[in-house]
This record gives C-alpha cells, structure tokens and sequence, in this order.
C-alpha cells in the first residue's frame, strides 16, 4: 500500500447519524480509502459504477453512520439487519486519519444496532491479510472462520429455470404473500432470519430484483436477491447476488443448482455479461458446484462471526452471501 501523509486529529472525534448531504463526501472517502488499500494507481475511481454507500443509506438510514472532525465528515459505516442475523460495513476513513481511533467509534453505533435489533448473530467481510482489521474486530468480539470467495462468471445462454418468479412482476397484492413465502424459507435456513428488507430496498431502489422459484407445494424452493448494473452493488454490466439460498433438506443441491440458473436467466435478461456471487468456503458443496459452473474467485476474504459460530455457514447450507 502506497504511503499516505498523516495527520493529527486536532479536535475530537464525534459520530452522527449518515444524512443525505453527506452522501457524495462518504462515497468519495469510501473509494479512495479502498483503492489507497489495494494501491490502485487512481483511488477515486475505485468500484467504478458500484454504489455501495447511496443504496445502503436507502435501505435504512437509521443505520448509517458519520463520523467528523471539525465538522467535516471524515468517515462512515453502515449497519444492516437481517432479522436474527445483522452485519455491518463498509467502515471506511480518510486515509490521511487511519490509526487514529476512528473506526473503533464508527463501531460503537453498529454495536448499539446490533443490541437494539437483537441480532442473535452478527458478522463482517474483512481481509484476512490484514492483522489491523482483524484485532480492531476482535476487540467488539467478532472472531475470524472460514474464508469467504467472491466469485465471478461469464453470463452464457443457459436454459430457463422452471418455476422462476420475479418479486418485481408480482402485484402490489401478491407482494405480502410472497414476502411471508420468503420469511418462512429462510427461517428454515437458520432461525430468525429474514432478507425483507434487501428484497423491499432493492425493489424500492430500482437496483435489482428477487428471483423466487416455486415449490411442488406452497413454498419456495429458493430465493435471490440481485442488484443489477451500474448505480447498484454491483456494477456496470454486472448482476451481484447479494443474498440467495435454497429450502434445506433433501434436494437442496437439486434447487440450489436451479437457483444458479434463475440468476443467471436474470442476467441475461438484463443484458449482463457477468454474474458475481459470493460464498463461505464452509458451505463446501455449494461452492464447489460454482466452481464447476465456471466460476472464479477475483476477491477472497474471511467474515467474522459474534459469537465465535458457524450461523448459516457449515456444509450443508445452499447459501449464497459474502457480508460486505
């Protein structure tokens, strides 16, 4: 990483909730503070046509968070709840005031998240490479597992998946339904949890849309929630599974493969070049049926768990996340 001129933080630290006038400053600090960590030759420009700090704030400004010096926002983090599951990030900090504190106060609001909601389980993406992000995350209890891959591949003509439904096409009358369909999949994925919220943002935003496939009865069998091209997590000419996972249980490889097929039908309906997904490498069979498909791993880091447990990441999960 290039070296960066440091300075002293001349007055305190103060931290505030993420407000809309401060949106462009907390992009501008999130890419630059990410390509100066990679040694991008041109920081500002890091994640191209991703937005991630705008479509965060979107999906719930309560749990966004600024931190200042002087007035001038220096900082930002973001927080996310999935029902019994939440996770937070990006934190990003001017590079110029790395070291000097800030992220551990950029903590505190995400934590006072985290009780409030009663997250039974919470985590975070971080570089394992990285001893800084490591301890600054140990110290809030978070412990490091598995790695985490996020994988990458070229949209092909695929057969369409049978079943497939798309939350955008269903009626404002049929939304309720299907989101309760939704909540009763992943609760049985892992106790509590609930991808309402990512489904309703990304819907709201414009950014994407939630594959649903149905099952022989009355439930899912699957379901991914993707954001699609630029403007959103994923990026130009990209669709990104931000979440997706299939009904466990016997069959689930079955379903899991036809979910993979829905996402990447929904790519190529949206004329997108590439599918990118992210995966725990606990989740052995799942990744390894990716890898099979042709994807690739192009970014590769380790989530952090609170408590030190799998959660919903252990062999027999159908699972597709990265907690970035």
């Amino acid at each position: 990483m290039p070296a960066v001129q440091r300075t002293s933080v001349a007055a305190s630290v103060s931290v505030r909730p993420l407000v809309e006038p401060d949106l462009d400053r907390a992009d501008k600090i999130f890419r630059v503070a990410f390509g100066t960590f990679f040694g991008a030759p041109e920081p500002e420009t890091f994640f191209g046509a991703a937005d991630y700090v705008r479509t965060r704030w979107a999906a719930d400004p309560q749990a966004a968070f600024a931190a200042t010096v002087e007035g001038e926002v220096v900082g930002s983090n973001f927080a996310a709840d999935w029902g019994s599951v939440g996770f937070f990030g990006p934190l990003t900090i001017r590079p110029d005031l790395w070291d000097q504190g800030i992220g551990r106060r950029l903590m505190e609001p995400v934590m006072a998240c985290f009780d409030t909601w009663r997250s039974r389980h919470a985590g975070l993406f971080t570089f394992s490479h990285s001893p800084k992000h490591l301890e600054l995350y140990r110290r809030y209890g978070f412990w490091p597992r598995f790695l985490t891959a996020i994988m990458k591949k070229q949209v092909t003509a695929r057969a369409t998946a049978p079943g497939r439904v798309l939350y955008g096409e269903l009626s404002a009358a049929e939304r309720p339904g299907a989101l309760s369909l939704c909540r009763a999949l992943t609760e049985a994925v892992y106790e509590g949890l609930s991808l309402e919220r990512e489904i309703t943002a990304a819907q709201a935003q414009g950014i994407g849309d939630t594959v649903l496939l149905q099952g022989t009865g009355s439930g899912l069998d699957g379901l991914a929630v993707c954001h699609c091209g630029a403007g959103s997590e994923a990026g130009e000419d990209v669709c990104y599974v931000k979440f997706g996972a299939v009904r466990p249980g016997p069959g689930a490889a079955e379903r899991f493969e036809r979910l993979l097929d829905a996402c990447e039908q929904l790519a190529a309906e949206k004329g997108l070049g590439q599918l990118d997904a992210g995966v725990n490498l606990a989740r052995q069979d799942a990744y390894g049926r990716m890898v099979d498909r042709g994807f690739r791993t192009w970014l590769q880091g380790v989530t952090m768990h609170k408590p030190n447990e799998p959660g919903y990441s252990h062999p027999d999960a159908y699972v597709i996340d990265d907690w970035r």
